[in-house]
């Protein structure tokens, strides 16, 4: 297990080590400079500038020196937010971005699975069509449209829930249940899926002659294996949903990470994008790394040497 653990560390660190190199280069072979599109600034001064950020140096000059940064876990400052370190960004927003993506997760990872076991267990039935209407649609139809018909009739109309900002537990719920619809969605279809796969198993079948209840064979059985595939998919899940929705941090004014991510980009802001990055490396290599230990949790057969 020891060994299995300083395989992984090794390689987690070779993987960021890949992407810090390739977002680092392409980054810098985009066309323009952060300052070129203020046109207010004249050229000795838009020189000065690309002098104190260190980007008149070549590129591979930059590049051992972000490295050596990095190792101290320094990501540098903004070049577009003035004054600001891009950790500093990310301390104080990354949890904002947390805080919605994981009660999006809790709360859309279950009630899609319930509803893609109801959807199995029912199937050709009602309740079976209403569940994957709903699925077709959650899919279908745009975030930002959800989430105007969320404030239109919840927050407007209803008053039940304030319209936008991020000051309680109620300014949550909506951009919650808004962002949670995707998963909701996606989960209710593979678990529908999978129940009727592992439904014509052998096994199954077995468990069934045996004489145990239906509610241990759906239990124990039928929905311990049906969710064994989707455990694969959970890392990126978490990934994606802790580093925050730009459309839906723009549409409810939360203070996430999604805005300055895509700003940044736009900005050419070289720091805040190669520190967002990272940062996003990070979590996507530490999510996975604890999901293939969920496998032999869930699954039995599966052991780490």
């Amino acid at each position: 297990m020891k060994r299995y653990i300083l395989y992984r560390l090794i390689i987690s660190v070779i993987t960021i080590w890949v992407i810090v190199t390739v977002c680092f280069f392409l980054l810098h072979l985009l066309p323009g400079n952060p300052f070129a599109s203020t046109k207010i600034l004249k050229a000795e001064t838009v020189a000065k500038m690309m002098a104190y950020y260190g980007l008149d140096k070549p590129v591979w000059q930059q590049y051992l020196t972000y490295l050596g940064n990095l190792l101290h876990g320094d990501f540098g400052y903004s070049i577009k937010y003035t004054g600001r370190s891009v950790n500093y960004i990310i301390s104080t927003t990354f949890p904002v971005s947390a805080q919605l993506g994981m009660q999006a997760l809790l709360f859309g990872i279950p009630v899609g699975m319930i509803l893609g076991i109801i959807s199995a267990k029912h199937r050709g039935q009602a309740a079976d069509t209403a569940i994957n209407v709903f699925v077709i649609l959650c899919i279908a139809v745009p975030s930002f449209i959800i989430a105007a018909l969320l404030q239109y009739f919840f927050a407007v109309k209803l008053h039940w829930f304030p319209v936008s900002q991020w000051k309680s537990f109620r300014h949550t719920i909506l951009p919650t249940i808004c962002l949670s619809l995707g998963t909701i969605a996606g989960y209710a279809r593979s678990m529908r899926t999978l129940m009727l796969e592992v439904d014509r198993q052998d096994y199954l079948k077995t468990a069934k002659a045996k004489g145990l209840s239906p509610w241990k064979v759906t239990v124990f059985h039928q929905i311990r294996n049906a969710i064994i595939p989707l455990i694969t998919g959970i890392g990126t899940e978490i990934a994606g949903m802790l580093l925050g929705s730009y459309v839906i941090e723009k549409i409810f004014s939360i203070p996430g990470m999604g805005s300055y991510f895509v700003d940044s980009v736009i900005s050419l802001d070289y720091t805040m994008v190669m520190g967002l990055v990272i940062f996003q490396a990070i979590i996507v290599v530490s999510a996975n790394f604890i999901v293939d230990l969920l496998y032999g949790i869930v699954d039995p057969r599966i052991r780490v040497a």
